[in-house]
């Protein structure tokens, strides 16, 4: 249970003091010998912190062995929006989630339940981010741009990604708890993990929970298309495949609003990324039928221009 984590690192980060530093210094009293690394960003006189964390497993890449890597990234533009608003934001779940799962599984290692595959876990922290005007709900926005988040984010040895990202500000996925995406890989949007909704269901004791996406939804940042929100935005820097896993409510909540975290839905999310830790990494979970993807290139060609800007210097031009 990580309800522990979830609680504690909450008040942690409900700060405006907080920062990278700090977060590593709780992970670190998890498990002393964590690895834990902070940098800190800084555009224009506003930064972040990007934290990552990368826990070895049994029969992991970074000790020599073959058992595939997961990426856990927190997406969100900041965990508060001072001076405008006061206190954790509603945005801030996804670093919320990120952050417990690397100390959940720091403990689990400590306590002898070493995962097989390493797991990189990849957020940032900024107490003090802008808001950005949106519809229906106003967004939070980052003092860096998303491709340098992408940048710090995204880990080459990454070989698969959950994607966590607070999206309650929609009318179009209305269940408190959290939703998956289908696959997304190189401009594709694929079909949806049938391991991943079996993880689901038994996380979650629901049937799965489906967060619809377009194509806008899996395009860069600052294209000026509409996107629903910054949830799939590691599938523009990666060949891996990426599947979001997003925390959702009933009503719509704007990413700014203080007040609107709740642990439990949070821990949920923890809860059904570390089970799909324990089986990618055994090689028992995947994220995408290869020789369906294979086979749709053959037909269809590739779609990794869809994970750039496309023809926007001709427009412009």
């Amino acid at each position: 249970m990580s309800l522990k984590h979830v609680i504690e690192l909450y008040e942690v980060m409900d700060s405006k003091h907080v920062n990278g530093k700090v977060v590593k210094e709780y992970l670190h009293n998890v498990n002393p010998s964590a690895d834990v690394m902070v940098k800190t960003i800084t555009v224009d006189n506003a930064s972040t912190d990007f934290i990552k964390v990368v826990v070895k497993g049994k029969n992991g890449k970074s000790s020599g062995g073959s058992a595939p890597t997961l990426g856990v990234i927190g997406r969100l533009g900041g965990i508060g929006a001072r001076p405008e608003m006061t206190g954790f934001v509603s945005d801030g779940d996804g670093a919320l989630a990120c952050m417990a799962g690397a100390a959940k599984t720091l403990d689990m290692a400590l306590k002898g339940d070493q995962l097989e595959g390493d797991i990189i876990f990849a957020t940032h922290i900024c107490p003090a981010a802008p808001i950005l005007p949106h519809e229906p709900v106003p967004f939070m926005n980052s003092p860096v741009d998303m491709s340098v988040m992408n940048e710090h984010e995204v880990d080459p040895e990454m070989d698969a990604i959950l994607s966590i990202d607070t999206t309650k500000g929609n009318s179009v996925c209305n269940h408190k708890g959290f939703a998956i995406t289908p696959t997304v890989k190189e401009g594709y949007i694929l079909k949806i993990s049938d391991d991943l909704l079996h993880v689901y269901t038994q996380t979650a004791g629901i049937s799965p929970v489906i967060l619809p996406i377009t194509t806008q939804d899996i395009t860069p940042y600052g294209n000026g298309l509409f996107h629903i929100n910054s949830i799939l935005q590691p599938a523009v820097a990666t060949a891996s495949p990426v599947v979001g896993v997003a925390i959702t409510t009933e009503s719509t909540v704007a990413g700014c609003a203080t007040g609107a975290t709740h642990v439990t839905d949070v821990e949920n999310v923890v809860r059904f990324s570390l089970e799909v830790a324990k089986i990618y990494g055994a090689n028992r979970c995947s994220f995408y039928d290869e020789e369906q993807f294979a086979r749709i290139e053959q037909l269809y060609g590739s779609m990794n221009h869809l994970q750039t800007k496309g023809n926007e210097m001709n427009i412009h031009g």
